[in-house]
């Protein structure tokens, strides 16, 4: 496996663990953090908007949303205008976890990069953003595979 994808695979694996673990002690299933922070920007979004915000699908918002529902963080509710559209509203429950979440992410952040300079953690950060930005890239067109590049 290229050396990159290889450290970059394992690095993933480690910190999805950690982030796993951090969520748990506050009751979340890794990637509920997530939907909490699309509707701690704006609450009231709609499934729909808040997949397309996470890059997931609907149902996954939607299987997330129930749990949590159930959990007592967030409802749901008809829109007003429009009774087709399902929005979700956080409880005081969910709107409680914001501060406890972000210092737990700011935490982990910190000392997982806390041997690196601030230079390197800027170079880190724009190396990173590039990478995402050519992968992005990658997935929303027609990929050259190793075959077609071979004359």
């Amino acid at each position: 496996m290229p050396e990159f994808l290889d450290l970059h695979s394992k690095t993933t694996k480690v910190l999805r663990a950690l982030a796993d673990g951090a969520m748990r002690r506050h009751g979340l299933h890794l990637g509920q953090n997530h939907l909490l922070a699309a509707l701690w920007e704006r609450d009231g979004s709609t499934p729909g908007e808040i997949a397309a915000a996470l890059h997931v699908t609907t149902p996954t918002v939607v299987k997330m949303a129930t749990r949590m529902t159930t959990a007592g963080l967030l409802t749901r509710r008809r829109d007003d205008r429009d009774n087709r559209l399902v929005r979700l509203w956080l409880t005081d429950a969910g709107r409680a976890l914001q501060e406890p979440i972000e210092a737990e992410r700011r935490f982990m952040e910190e000392k997982v990069t806390a041997d690196l300079t601030e230079t390197e953690r800027e170079y880190l950060l724009s190396a990173l953003a590039k990478i995402h930005r050519s992968a992005s890239d990658l997935l929303s067109g027609p990929i050259d595979h190793v075959d077609s590049a071979i004359p």
